[in-house]
């Protein structure tokens, strides 16, 4: 197995090197605004344990990142009015992994509206802070 590489985005962002629009944190995990959303309201749940995707995890990571995708899952629902939640999680590149630290993407979705593609393009960040200012009023109200 490929050993974990400490340089990738979320370790740096978990060490405080690269900003982030943190939505949600407790003593195992963040959540944090994905800068190229693919929905209004995508969130990523990431484990503060370093390791590189589900196939290395340590359980109690794993279970830190359920609990914690739950929790957002429901907030992002409620903060958007969305109709479900699209959670999703990819391992190793042949499984679409891009960045090598486990992390979960929960994304509000609404009957009849497709996600949007993956284009790399970076939303802005007025729209990442409104977005996560409406997430962090659902977590307070659930």
């Amino acid at each position: 197995m490929t050993a974990y590489d400490p340089s990738n985005v979320f370790a740096k962002i978990l060490r405080g090197e690269l900003p982030s629009q943190t939505v949600y944190e407790d003593a195992e995990t963040i959540a944090i605004m994905d800068i190229m959303p693919r929905a209004e309201g995508h969130v990523l749940v990431v484990p503060k344990a370093a390791c590189r995707n589900v196939l290395d995890a340590p359980p109690d990571a794993l279970k830190a990142v359920a609990l914690t995708t739950q929790t957002l899952a429901r907030a992002v629902k409620a903060a958007f009015g969305a109709d479900g939640v699209t959670i999703q999680q990819f391992n190793e590149p042949a499984g679409g992994q891009v960045v090598f630290h486990l992390h979960v993407h929960v994304m509000p979705r609404f009957d009849g509206v497709a996600l949007r593609p993956h284009t790399g393009a970076m939303e802005k960040p007025d729209v990442l802070t409104a977005n996560a200012d409406r997430i962090r009023t659902a977590l307070k109200e659930l």
